[in-house]
């Protein structure tokens, strides 16, 4: 039987519902002022609604949009934790100061921020050449184009990426 929208979940139910081991639930307490479940007799934790929205925002930011723990750290502190609940409540994210560890010059040059539509922003590169074939996955042409020039964006990342390490 599954629970109200509204009941607490013990860090058993909160870990399963985020597809998240507990450990990682524990360690982002200590990395993240703002999470703090009620704790009960011996230690028991229980997730309020709101702490559960809030771990879907950061699990976003940190394992989709690939910040860092820094990077979340800064964008609680900066657009506050009502922000970070809203992303992980429609999985989208508004355009923001780029991360400190980013350096490559050209990869950010080559980015601008394309309005999707209500609150909802996508990076995606200026213009590049060659496009991928479409995909049916119910997204409009525009969309698609979007998708596929940042996913050419990416790999222009990566290959900069490559050859820095080489």
């Amino acid at each position: 039987m599954d629970k109200s929208p509204d009941a607490f979940r013990t860090i058993s139910e909160a870990a399963d519902e985020l597809d998240l081991p507990q450990h990682v639930l524990r360690f982002w307490e200590t990395r993240f002022t703002q999470i703090k479940p009620l704790k009960r007799g011996g230690g028991r934790r229980y997730y309020r609604p709101d702490d559960v929205q809030l771990l879907k925002g950061i699990r976003h930011l940190l394992y989709d949009q690939g910040f860092t723990i820094k990077g979340v750290q800064r964008i609680l502190k900066e657009q506050g934790a009502k922000h970070v609940v809203a992303i992980g409540e429609t999985g989208s994210i508004r355009p923001i100061a780029p991360q400190p560890h980013v350096e490559a010059a050209e990869a950010v040059d080559a980015v601008e921020f394309v309005e999707l539509g209500a609150h909802h922003t996508l990076a995606a590169p200026k213009t590049h050449g060659e496009s991928h074939p479409p995909v049916s996955t119910g997204l409009s042409a525009e969309q698609r184009q979007t998708l596929s020039s940042a996913l050419e964006t990416l790999e222009q990342c990566r290959d900069l990426l490559d050859k820095a390490r080489t």
